[in-house]
């Protein structure tokens, strides 16, 4: 990830965030961070217009914004998203969670680059909440992550364990 791909900012109770290029899982990470501590908002914006394509991962870390933000009556928005980035959200069932919202000009906030690298354990962990979110939010989506899901629990625990085994 270059560090202009993925960019935050906050005013006013809103989130105004802008994808570029391949949002994959190493994109999921600050936006994990960011749902994480995510309290008090009324929106997140998401400028979708110059993304490309979206992994599971994203999806999933997407995902638990939008169920965060419908537990509390917040709103996210997804900015000129493409037709094949609504349909690869729509594929998984999770379109209810977002307003899709098509602008052709707007006043860009300023934005703080949230790129950077993430340790395996965090990734790992990003991967396994992720594709939680996304069986939260729609229940057919189980059969297509389970194994992704029990995979990426099994990757936490080893790393958990060698993390442990090096520090003694």
């Amino acid at each position: 990830m270059k560090e202009s791909d993925l960019l935050i900012s906050h005013r006013d109770d809103v989130y105004f965030i802008k994808v570029s290029g391949r949002a994959n899982f190493e994109y999921a990470v600050p936006l994990r961070e960011l749902a994480r501590t995510l309290e008090n908002f009324r929106c997140v914006r998401m400028d979708m217009s110059e993304c490309l394509a979206m992994d599971s991962t994203f999806m999933g870390v997407l995902s638990m914004i939008g169920l965060k933000a419908k537990r509390s009556g917040a709103q996210v928005e997804l900015v000129n998203a493409s037709e094949f980035l609504t349909k690869l959200l729509r594929d998984l069932g999770v379109t209810k969670l977002f307003t899709f919202v098509t602008e052709t000009e707007g006043t860009a906030p300023e934005y703080d680059s949230a790129a950077k690298k993430a340790d395996l354990l965090t990734t790992a962990e990003t991967v396994t909440e992720a594709h939680e979110s996304l069986v939260e939010a729609d229940q057919a989506n189980a059969a297509k992550f389970d194994q992704v899901i029990a995979f990426s629990k099994q990757d936490v625990e080893r790393l958990k364990k060698e993390r442990d085994d090096s520090q003694k």
